[in-house]
Formats: C-alpha cells, sequence, structure tokens
C-alpha cells in the first residue's frame, strides 16, 4: 500500500508565504498523479491543485497565480506546493491525495494545517 505524509504548514500573515511538502512511502509506483485538497472551517474538502508525473500542473481558479506545485525530485513520490500572497481565505486544512494506479483507490494524508491571520 502507499501512505502519504504532508509537512510546513503553520501560522503565517496576510501576503505571506508557505511551503508543502507531501512524500508518499510504500509502494510508490503505483503513485501516478498527486494532488492537494483543502478543508476550510465548515466548509466541503476542495480540490486545490494537481501535479502528473510528466510534471503538469493544473489549479483551481481560486488559488491559480499564487500557488505552485512541483516534483520533489529527491524523492522517489514527492511534491511541494509553494503558496504566496496568501490571504485569510486560505486558511484551511490542506490534504495530500493520490488515486492509485491498477486499484484506483483513493490514498489521503492526515493533513497540515495552514492559518492566514495577522
Amino acid at each position: 500500500q502507499v501512505q502519504l505524509e504532508e509537512s510546513g504548514g503553520g501560522l503565517v500573515q496576510p501576503g505571506g508565504s508557505l511551503r508543502l511538502s507531501c512524500a508518499a512511502s510504500g509502494n510508490t509506483p503505483l503513485v501516478k498523479n498527486m494532488d492537494w485538497y483543502r478543508q476550510a472551517p465548515g466548509k466541503d474538502r476542495e480540490w486545490v491543485a494537481t501535479i502528473t508525473r510528466r510534471g503538469a500542473a493544473t489549479y483551481a481558479d481560486s488559488v491559480r497565480g499564487r500557488f505552485a506545485v512541483s516534483d520533489d525530485n529527491s524523492k522517489a513520490a514527492a511534491m511541494f506546493l509553494q503558496m504566496n500572497s496568501l490571504v485569510p481565505e486560505d486558511t484551511a486544512v490542506y490534504y495530500c491525495h493520490v488515486k492509485l494506479f491498477l486499484t484506483s483507490d483513493d490514498v489521503w494524508g492526515r493533513g497540515t494545517q495552514v492559518i492566514v491571520s495577522s
């Protein structure tokens, strides 16, 4: 199986930046695209960004131009989410997600909290 672990969350002022990391362990050849989701208090979980194994990235409208997802080439299956120009509406728990190749099982990390506040 595959496990996901996020890191890098924290408290940041509006206009600031954070970089989140997600690393997969276990049967990493089953990991193809990797996704970031977030869930704000009282709201549904929403998709933020996806990166394919070829490095192609797509973004939700709410973060395009401010966030950038990239491969962590130092690991077998890992990625970063660089978040710039943060606003209070970006406050959420950020989750790493993959849908496994062959089984189509959904795997989620435990999440990392991001708080944007002055």
